[in-house]
Parts: C-alpha cells; structure tokens; sequence
C-alpha cells in the first residue's frame, strides 16, 4: 500500500497543477479581452452610395459622393488620402483625386472651400463624410453607362492603397452634365427621353474632343434600338 504521505503529497501535487492551470487560462483570458476591447486594430467599412453630384465640363470631370465610414475595432485609425479609380476602364482613365470634402453632396455657390486633409475615425465610430473626386487632366469623360468603381484609400497603419469600396457608378442617370447637380445611383432604368438628353448631351461633349462616336457606338441619327437606348453591360 502506498504510505499516506505519498498520497498526501500526490494529492496535493495534482491540486496544485489544477490551481495553476486555471490561474493561467485566467490570466490569458484577462489579456485577450484587454487587447480586444481596447488594442485590437479595426479596418474601415464603407457602403454603395445611394446618390451622386456630377459635372462634366470641356476637360473637368468631377464627382462628389456621400460615404459612410466605421472603425471596426477600438484603436482609431488615421485616413491619409483617397482615389476614385475604374478598374475595368482603359489605362487613359486616370483615377479622380480626392479635391475637397464638402460639408453637403447638393453643390452650391455658397459653398466655403474645404481642402482635403486626413482625418481620424474614432474606434467603434461611424462618420458621414463628402468627398470630392476630380480627374486630372481630361482622364475621365464618362459615357451613358454603368461604370465599376472603386474607391481606394491610405491610412496610417499601413502602407500603400488599399481598396475600401467597390460599387456600381451609373453615369447614364448624368442628363445634365454641364451643370453640377445630384443624381440617383439607385439601379432603376432611365425613361427614353431621359436616356435621348444623356446621349445627346454626352455626344456633343464628346465631338467638342474629337470623336464623333455617342456613348454605347451609335451615330447621330440612328434609330434607337428596342431597348430603349439604354446600354445596361457592366
């Protein structure tokens, strides 16, 4: 038989490894919810804007879009610089700089100029924001139809750009492009006369550079096709 103190000390051996076992998981337990709850390092989330300001005007391209942005996790994190980009277009559409950051989407003369500059989203924080994109140059003359965009940012945490929203950019609702007002960027089919004043318009935009060719390949004085006129690829 094994002596009693031998048992004593096996006992009180295992208590102890239990005791220990428990202190540790305790103290992980302890740490990890420190460093969740507050040294956790989020990521941004924005959304499809519902709605757009846009004019296009001889060689000036210029949008301006409302965005929503959350800070996942508790640390803030600091945006340094945005672009509007079109992944799917040619290389000759230069992405559209970050301009201005407006404090509504509707344009107005009685705007006060706001400069781009960063800006911090708190941790576990949402922001509305307006941002102003302009293509340099004459890099983006958009035709009457949907179009992939992208807009891309950097933040002080990390290096380079990163994407931070992809969504549809619907320029065929653009019926007035010279004059800088706000669209629908809702998926709903613009009526005949609708799309006829965005073609036509688009097309004199376009001859006054150069090419003779409307949005979606027809010519002047072409009938219109079944469909309404409306160029739905993506």
């Amino acid at each position: 038989m094994v002596p009693l103190t031998v048992a004593a000390d096996q006992i009180a051996s295992s208590s102890l490894t239990g005791a220990s076992v428990v202190s540790v998981c305790a103290l992980v337990f302890t740490v990890a919810s420190f460093w969740w709850l507050n040294a956790r390092q989020g990521r941004l989330q924005a959304w499809e804007p519902h709605s757009f300001a846009a004019i296009v005007h001889g060689s000036t391209a210029r949008l301006r879009l409302p965005l929503v942005l959350h800070n996942t996790g508790p640390k803030p994190i600091v945006v340094q610089d945005l672009i509007l980009t079109f992944p799917d277009e040619p290389a000759s559409h230069l992405p559209l700089l970050w301009v201005s950051s407006p404090s509504r989407l509707q344009p107005g003369p009685d705007e006060e100029a706001k400069l781009p500059a960063g800006f911090v989203v708190p941790g576990r924080e949402a922001q509305q924001l307006f941002l102003e994109f302009e293509a340099p140059f004459s890099g983006f003359l958009p035709e009457a139809r949907d179009y992939k965009a992208q807009i891309q940012v950097r933040v002080g945490h990390r290096k380079g750009w990163r994407p931070l929203l992809t969504f549809i950019l619907r320029a065929a609702n653009i019926i007035d492009p010279d004059h800088y007002t706000v669209y629908n960027n809702a998926p709903v089919e613009l009526t005949r006369e609708d799309q006829r004043r965005a073609d036509a318009a688009l097309l004199e935009l376009l001859e006054e550079h150069g090419d003779g060719s409307p949005p979606g390949g027809r010519r002047q004085g072409d009938p219109p096709n079944d469909e309404g006129d409306a160029d739905t690829s993506r």
